[in-house]
């Protein structure tokens, strides 16, 4: 987690120094600029960068290449790093919109109607070609760990852990019953991992940030409440870089985290499979039944919440609350729950109170329309299409 944090740091003043410059550059270098910009592109290259770091160890450019299309000089950042990191970027996006195809459309219909067959074939050759870089990566990391003397430690991240894991390389050795090491795992299987948490880890927290900020902008109380938190912990006086004791503090974000996530779920639906004969509402269903739980509307049931329709972080915050609110902050399914609860959901929560933190001690920020919508994109997770804030340094 430490590394995680200390990345995090990094790309936040990397982000930082970005806003600073393209402020300056559309008010003449004036210290007090003002900049209109979209938090959603912004945030999705910061977690595509924090992503990669945790996933592989090494970072992409995404934050760096965005910064190139809005500004009149260039990051420091080499062209081709960022042309190779946009096009790996690029598929993996492209790969987990590909999904709902395969997910809805039937084989027979895709193996058989010339139009989605094409579509199909279009579809499994961006496939193909991830699968391809992500062999590459655990090709290369395989050859790092084997050149690397064994009494010299490795750096730690996923790609790395999954490659070492049962093995003599990994200090603590799972082990089975009869004692004997279970094997490690395949590429296949490591390749399977890294695309999961390529395509789950990202969009997820970069699109729950935004709207925690399109949340905060339409509810200034709420706003005021949370900044007065972050100025106790952080004053303006002080050298600024969030550690984990700071982010332990931070109790009230945690709870705007929670409100925003019940009153917008960016997991708005998720399946379940009974594997065996289960009455529910009354009737029975026999096994091998997939339900879909509606969070949207669990999460705003009024047997569960005192008004449901009001944003109001204090229902997490306030230990006094009545004992039907007490039920649902209780079962909210921010990050799935039971045994299929997300295993990233320490890590997402850190980044989102680290981004709240460093975001909000330093800037002002509101939207450039009070009055417009979310734009929202309805796929497997509901994606913020853009979001335009206007931005201020606070002085």
């Amino acid at each position: 987690m430490d590394t995680i944090i200390k990345s995090s740091n990094q790309l936040y003043e990397e982000l930082s120094e970005y806003w600073q410059s393209i402020g300056k550059q559309n008010n003449n270098n004036d210290d007090n600029w003002t900049l209109e910009t979209d938090f959603s592109a912004w945030f999705h290259a910061y977690m595509n960068d924090l992503s990669s770091i945790f996933i592989t160890g090494e970072r992409t450019y995404s934050i760096a290449s965005y910064y190139n299309t809005q500004s009149t000089t260039k990051s420091k950042h080499s062209d081709s790093l960022i042309k190779i990191s946009d096009n790996f970027i690029k598929k993996i996006v492209q790969l987990s919109e590909d999904l709902l195809f395969f997910i809805y459309v039937a084989p027979s219909l895709r193996h058989y109607i010339p139009m989605f067959r094409s579509k199909s074939k279009s579809m499994l050759k961006n496939r193909d070609c991830v699968f391809e870089m992500l062999d590459g990566m655990i090709k290369k990391r395989r050859k790092e760990i084997e050149e690397t003397p064994i009494d010299k430690e490795l750096t730690t991240n996923m790609l790395t852990s999954s490659i070492i894991a049962n093995t003599t390389r990994n200090p603590i050795n799972i082990k089975t019953v009869d004692d004997k090491m279970l094997r490690p795992m395949n590429d296949d299987e490591i390749r399977g991992n890294l695309l999961d948490a390529f395509i789950g880890g990202t969009d997820t927290t970069a699109n729950i940030f935004c709207f925690i900020v399109y949340y905060l902008c339409k509810n200034p109380h709420v706003k005021q409440k949370m900044l007065s938190e972050i100025d106790s912990i952080f004053p303006k006086t002080s050298k600024f870089y969030v550690t984990q004791d700071d982010l332990s503090k931070l109790k009230y974000c945690k709870a705007i985290i929670k409100e925003t996530s019940r009153v917008l779920p960016v997991v708005f639906m998720t399946p379940r499979l009974i594997t065996e004969d289960y009455e529910v509402a009354g009737y029975k269903w026999p096994a091998g039944t997939q339900f879909h739980l509606n969070l949207i509307a669990s999460n705003k049931h009024p047997d569960f919440w005192s008004n449901p329709e009001v944003f109001n972080p204090d229902r997490f915050y306030d230990e006094e609350v009545d004992n039907k609110e007490r039920l649902g902050t209780k079962n909210l399914m921010m990050f799935g729950g039971n045994l299929r609860m997300c295993p990233g959901r320490k890590l997402g929560m850190t980044v989102l109170l680290l981004l709240m933190a460093s975001v909000y001690r330093n800037y002002n920020i509101e939207l450039v329309n009070v009055h417009e919508p979310l734009k929202l994109v309805t796929g497997i997770l509901l994606n913020c299409q853009e979001l335009k804030v206007r931005i201020s340094p606070r002085i």
